[in-house]
């Protein structure tokens, strides 16, 4: 085959007080990068940890200018199917064709004015790959994100649909990091929400910090989330 292949698997950890280190949940992933340029990365996630227990299955494309291409988002919470939604980008328009037992068959088409960054689709690996779009040259600053979601739930936990969210995103500095997968030169970002744009019950989503490669794979190495999630995500295993 002419593209090229890059396996992993990121650990979810809790950093809660009598819970620190402790296995909450994790992501098998496939990044696939083809000879035109586009990208596709398939992602697993299980989340244990809190409860009702989420499971993902993601299938994301870009062309090559990173732009989002299609989308495919499956989901179950507590063990029950919550949804299944296939998303498609246009010139000027989003369109989501959703089904799930409490919102029945959904057909969407949203017009969309304007640039924006990316699809976020809550995987963790995509969350690095969308620190594509900081211009590095500008040296450590902090802007505007905008993307469009399947869910705004924090854990996207909610039946696929169309979203939009503006979050902040900082490029802070180069670094290194170390975990079971090697050490690597690493870039460090930080994602805030200081726009409201994610939800919980708990409140805005708390500051993300995230460690990744200083190349064009921008993948995860390591991250974490404070205030009252206290989680942690390490890259255990790489395969490229």
């Amino acid at each position: 085959m002419k593209h090229r292949t890059i396996r992993g698997r990121i650990l979810y950890t809790s950093n809660k007080p009598g819970r620190e280190g402790q296995e909450r949940g994790r992501e098998t992933f496939v990044m696939r990068k083809h000879t035109d340029g586009k990208v596709t990365i398939s992602a697993q996630c299980e989340i244990d940890e809190p409860d009702p227990t989420v499971l993902r299955d993601v299938i994301y494309s870009m062309d090559e200018a990173g732009r989002p291409m299609d989308c495919h988002v499956r989901l179950t919470v507590g063990d029950r199917f919550m949804g299944s939604g296939w998303f498609r980008f246009g010139d000027g328009f989003i369109e989501c064709e959703s089904y799930g037992p409490s919102i029945g068959r959904v057909s969407q088409t949203m017009p969309v004015s304007g640039p924006y960054d990316g699809f976020g689709t809550h995987p963790i690996i995509g969350d690095a790959y969308m620190t594509r779009v900081m211009d590095l040259s500008r040296g450590p600053h902090k802007r505007p994100l905008r993307a469009f979601l399947p869910s705004v739930d924090h854990r996207g936990a909610t039946p696929p649909l169309i979203a939009e969210s503006n979050l902040y995103m900082e490029y802070v500095g180069e670094d290194e990091a170390t975990t079971p997968a090697g050490t690597f030169a690493c870039r460090h970002f930080r994602f805030s929400d200081e726009a409201g744009g994610m939800v919980s019950k708990d409140g805005a989503h708390p500051v993300y910090d995230l460690w990744v490669t200083a190349d064009d794979d921008h993948l995860f190495i390591k991250g974490g989330v404070g205030g009252y999630m206290q989680t942690w995500y390490e890259l255990v295993e790489l395969e490229r």
